[in-house]
C-alpha cells in the first residue's frame, strides 16, 4: 500500500500532472428515434447534470490537473456534430459556460440512422488527441441498436489496445403505456451495449428508463467516471510516461 501511494505521489509531482487528469468525450444520440422533445431532455439533462453539486465538486477536484471535456452528437455513419471542442474545466465558470451552450443549442438536420460503431470510432479519434491525459473516456448515450455502418463488435476489437475506456448510457422508451415491454426493451439494449460497445477495465453501462430519467442517469454516470484517480490509473499513467 505504501509503495502504491508512493507511485501516486510520484505521478502527481511529475510534469504530466500539470496537464490533464481525465479526457471525457460525451456522445449524444440524435438519430430518428430521438424526437424534438427528447432531444431537449437530453441536452438540458446533460447541462443540469454538469451543475449537480457532487459533479461540480468532482470536476473541480484539485489533484494537480484538470478534466478536459468534449461533446458531440451522432446518428449515421458520416454524421457527427461537435458541440464543444476540447475544453479544460478549471473553474465553476467553465462549467457554467458549457451548460449555457447546451441549453442554447438547437437541433441540426441529422440523418435518420443509428451508427453506433461509427460513433465509437469518432469518439476514439477525439480521445487520440488527448494522449497526455491519465485517463481517456468515451461516454456514449443511445436509445437504439446499430443499424448501419461498421458493427460495434468490429470497432471494439480495433480499439482493444487503444488505452481508452468506453462507457454506455442506454435510454429506454418514454411511453409508460408500453408497460413491461419498457423493461424488456431497456434490458435488451443494456445487454447489447455490455456485449458490443463498452471497453476497458471498469467499463460499465448506466440505464435511463426514458429521456425523462436522463439527467439522473447522466449524473450517476459522471460521478462514477469522475470518482478520482485510482492506483491503477496512476500506475498506467506512469507506465505510459516512461
Amino acid at each position: 500500500m505504501i509503495r502504491a501511494l508512493a507511485t501516486v505521489l510520484t505521478i502527481l509531482a511529475s510534469p504530466a500532472a500539470s496537464e490533464c487528469r481525465q479526457a471525457l468525450a460525451l456522445g449524444l444520440d440524435v438519430s430518428a428515434s430521438v424526437d424534438s422533445h427528447e432531444y431537449r431532455l437530453q441536452s438540458d439533462g446533460l447541462a443540469r447534470a454538469l451543475q449537480r453539486p457532487e459533479v461540480v465538486q468532482l470536476m473541480l477536484s484539485d489533484i494537480g490537473a484538470p478534466v478536459r471535456l468534449a461533446i458531440f452528437e451522432w446518428s449515421e455513419t458520416h454524421y457527427q456534430r461537435i458541440l464543444l471542442g476540447w475544453t479544460e474545466i478549471r473553474t465553476a465558470q467553465d462549467l457554467a459556460d458549457v451548460t449555457t451552450l447546451l441549453n442554447s443549442v438547437t437541433r441540426g438536420t441529422a440523418p435518420r440512422g443509428t451508427a453506433v460503431g461509427s460513433a465509437m470510432q469518432f469518439g476514439a479519434d477525439l480521445l487520440s488527441q488527448q494522449k497526455d491525459c491519465w485517463k481517456r473516456t468515451l461516454d456514449l448515450s443511445g436509445d437504439g441498436k446499430h443499424n448501419l455502418g461498421p458493427h460495434p463488435s468490429g470497432v471494439k476489437q480495433q480499439l482493444e489496445n487503444s488505452g481508452i475506456t468506453i462507457n454506455g448510457l442506454v435510454i429506454g422508451a418514454d411511453d409508460p403505456s408500453h408497460g413491461d415491454k419498457r423493461y424488456v426493451q431497456i434490458g435488451e439494449l443494456s445487454a447489447y451495449y455490455n456485449t458490443w460497445v463498452i471497453l476497458g477495465p471498469g467499463a460499465f453501462v448506466e440505464v435511463a428508463l426514458g429521456f425523462e430519467a436522463y439527467e439522473d442517469a447522466m449524473t450517476r454516470k459522471l460521478i462514477r467516471e469522475l470518482q478520482g484517480l485510482t492506483v491503477s490509473d496512476a500506475s498506467e499513467a506512469l507506465r505510459i510516461d516512461q
